[in-house]
């Protein structure tokens, strides 16, 4: 498995200074891969800053928000930040919900399974047309991209296009990312028998379709973990999870999740609880179990020999919280690794 750091947000992004330094920093820490979320700000424009002031570590958006922009949009700054980073960037994508993309963005939606479909599909027509040198003919129900003339194309080839990765958490957008993207990006909110009972067989029927194996596609997967360098950081850190586990379960599109370990029960109970504000008791419906299942619990070392325990094989890629201690996160690494 590959180890990726998360980018981070707030003062990291104020500044070019910061957000070159985060970068570096995440280099030299050893991680293979820096993760940028779409929050508060634009993922890519970071990413350039980044492609620049580092040389080896891999640039991935997860996620940037798909249906804000068009497919054109995300094939021009994915040709761009892959050929300036060469072949270090993978577009992650994902299809956030509908009132964000209609009331935030003031974009169409129209289904999110089958709209993402068609944009990943039209992203690689355009590339397709790029690099190939093929006529650009997309015609979808939602997009359509028929004109591209030599000037419009981009010359610095070199290194190719990037992958993309597909953000997925209902069965359809599963069916989705195994039809037509290179990876998927797992919701935290699974637990390892829901991973290998539910997701991973549905990955490979549909890999399968396209003539292609598990081999073929990279699972990311950032796992919970509650850990910590101190006791008092380890109870910080399970209380936090214990929260975030509690959130997610209340979403009534979560719930398959639940059923599959017969806790299906405490969903609606934490949802009723969302509606009548009771957002600081969600963590105390989650007992030590639930926690346990979903999350990988202990000190640093141990809880990363979990996380090997339960996903060697099967995931690529797993997201480990910078440490206090260097030589920890060295430690934690090495272990998911398989290199300690």
């Amino acid at each position: 498995m590959k180890v990726d750091g998360m980018f981070g947000a707030g003062p990291v992004m104020e500044s070019t200074e910061s957000i070159v330094a985060r970068a570096q920093q995440l280099e030299e820490l050893g991680y293979d891969g820096l993760q940028i979320a779409e929050v508060a700000h634009d993922p890519f424009l970071p990413l350039v800053l980044a492609a620049h002031q580092t040389s080896k570590i891999e640039l991935r958006t997860s996620i940037a928000v798909a249906f804000a922009r068009g497919p054109m949009n995300l094939a021009n700054v994915g040709h761009d930040l892959n050929a300036l980073s060469n072949g270090r960037f993978v577009l992650g994508l994902g299809s956030q919900i509908r009132p964000h993309i209609v009331k935030r963005f003031s974009m169409p939606w129209h289904g999110p399974a089958k709209q993402m479909r068609e944009m990943i599909e039209a992203i690689n027509a355009i590339w397709d047309c790029w690099y190939d040198g093929k006529p650009l003919k997309y015609t979808g129900e939602f997009y359509q991209h028929t004109l591209m003339t030599p000037e419009f194309t981009p010359p610095n080839q070199a290194v190719g296009r990037p992958k993309v990765l597909l953000a997925a958490v209902g069965p359809l957008m599963v069916k989705t990312a195994a039809q037509v993207a290179d990876g998927i990006i797992i919701h935290p909110f699974c637990t390892e028998a829901y991973l290998k009972e539910v997701i991973l067989p549905v990955l490979e029927g549909e890999l399968a379709s396209r003539g292609k194996t598990l081999d073929d596609f990279q699972i990311q997967y950032p796992a919970f973990m509650a850990t910590g360098d101190t006791e008092e950081q380890l109870n910080k850190s399970r209380e936090a999870i214990r929260y975030r586990i509690g959130y997610y379960a209340s979403t009534p599109a979560y719930k398959g999740v639940l059923d599959l370990h017969g806790w299906g029960d405490i969903q609606p109970v934490l949802n009723r609880m969302t509606k009548e504000g009771k957002w600081n008791e969600l963590a105390g419906e989650i007992s030590d179990e639930v926690l346990k299942t979903f999350a990988a619990v202990g000190e640093p070392v141990p809880a990363a020999k979990l996380i090997k325990q339960r996903f060697d094989g099967v995931v690529d890629r797993v997201t480990l919280e910078i440490r206090e201690s260097e030589q920890t996160l060295a430690e934690q690494m090495s272990v998911i690794r398989g290199t300690a």
